[in-house]
């Protein structure tokens, strides 16, 4: 059988300012027209179907036309998962009708699932969720990271699967050695948010959403589609594509077909006098999505109003010097910062993770743990 994996839509997202819904649909035009061209027997979208939990109508709009497309006009099955930046409860909605025509969508992990079937696979849905939740379903006060939420799931799903058959996991994850880029969200402090691809072993494909790069992860059977667009520009330099799967037996084979964009995510820089020469100009494409670095040092007046009558789509522009001075302060932060006490360096990060006031009670609190912890490495 033949499935396509893509992932990480983020509909409705926001990027400086402009909605990239309009870009989102051209896009998404092109994957129906690879659809109707390669025919597969599924479609798997392995989360961040929007881009927050709450989506803009125009979005909700654009998946319902989307997926109608696919799924009752192409007569696709469709396989999706929740991601991070969904709601998993507003995507489960109409999921017990949704099978009737074979769209199945899961935003909640529920104990004993049930793997789908489609022309002899076996799919297994895990929507992303917390340890949290994970913890409390199974009453199993140890878990407290990702890993070992997943670990848990994973033993759960191999209860039930049958090995004589191929089986794809499809899920929303943080693989240990993955590449991240600045529009992804983190999933939690430190590396608890980060799942160990020993887990995926005993599956034949495991199809991931979360890291927005095709080439997050270099291994022989867990691959990350990437997202459908660039949605930052530390994905500027990455390409963009989905995954076409086919399975024969045991054998799974892997190739890509690249999404091209209506207006691509660049940087480019260099003087204002040659980035406003029609020589140069006149090479590039000049409707795409710019971050723009002028390496001029002296004063400019309104270098962005005469950029933009020649780039019309800059979303940033910045100098290279204020760059050289913001990473010398940021350098120096960081200096001080090694100084600082535990608990005062405890209190910035509280300050900048949440919009409750500290409090002399908290810190307290703080310095009796981070006490307890010492006492307990020093036993050691």
């Amino acid at each position: 059988m033949k499935f396509i994996h893509t992932a990480d839509w983020h509909l409705g997202k926001l990027v400086h300012g402009v909605y990239m819904t309009e870009d989102q649909k051209h896009v998404l035009e092109d994957l129906i027209q690879l659809i109707q061209k390669e025919k597969p027997d599924a479609l798997v979208i392995a989360g961040d179907l929007y881009d927050r939990s709450v989506p803009p109508t125009e979005a909700v709009k654009l998946l319902n036309d989307t997926l109608y497309t696919i799924n009752v006009e192409l007569g696709v099955p469709i396989i999706a998962i929740s991601g991070n930046h969904d709601s998993g409860d507003r995507l489960s909605f109409g999921s017990s009708w949704y099978r009737h025509s074979k769209l199945f969508m899961k935003g909640k992990w529920e104990k004993a699932s049930q793997a789908i079937e489609i022309k002899g696979v076996h799919f297994h849905l895990v929507p992303f969720t917390e340890p949290g939740p994970i913890r409390e379903m199974y009453e199993n006060s140890s878990i407290t990271s990702h890993h070992e939420a997943m670990k848990v799931i994973v033993d759960d799903i191999h209860k039930h699967i049958d090995s004589t058959v191929p089986n794809v996991f499809v899920g929303h994850a943080f693989v240990l050695g993955g590449k991240t880029t600045d529009s992804e969200r983190t999933l939690s402090v430190g590396g608890s948010g980060c799942v160990g691809s020993e887990l995926f072993e005993s599956f034949d494909y495991t199809a991931l959403g979360h890291l927005h790069s095709p080439d997050a992860i270099r291994h022989d059977s867990i691959h990350y589609a990437g997202s459908l667009m660039k949605y930052s520009f530390s994905e500027a330099r990455q390409r963009k594509a989905v995954k076409i799967v086919e399975i024969n037996d045991s054998e799974v084979s892997v190739k890509e077909e690249i999404l091209k964009p209506k207006k691509d995510m660049r940087e480019i820089e260099g003087y204002l006098s040659h980035l406003l020469d029609a020589e140069f100009y006149q090479t590039q494409k000049r409707d795409d999505y710019l971050k723009v670095t002028l390496h001029d040092e002296g004063g400019l007046i309104d270098p962005m109003n005469q950029l933009k009558q020649v780039y019309p789509n800059i979303l940033h522009l910045e100098r290279k010097a204020a760059m050289r001075d913001k990473s010398n302060v940021r350098q120096i932060s960081m200096i001080q910062s090694r100084k600082e006490e535990g608990i005062e360096l405890f209190k910035r990060f509280y300050d900048d993770m949440t919009t409750s006031q500290w409090s002399i009670d908290k810190q307290d609190k703080a310095a009796s743990i981070m006490d307890e912890v010492k006492s307990k490495e020093a036993a050691r």
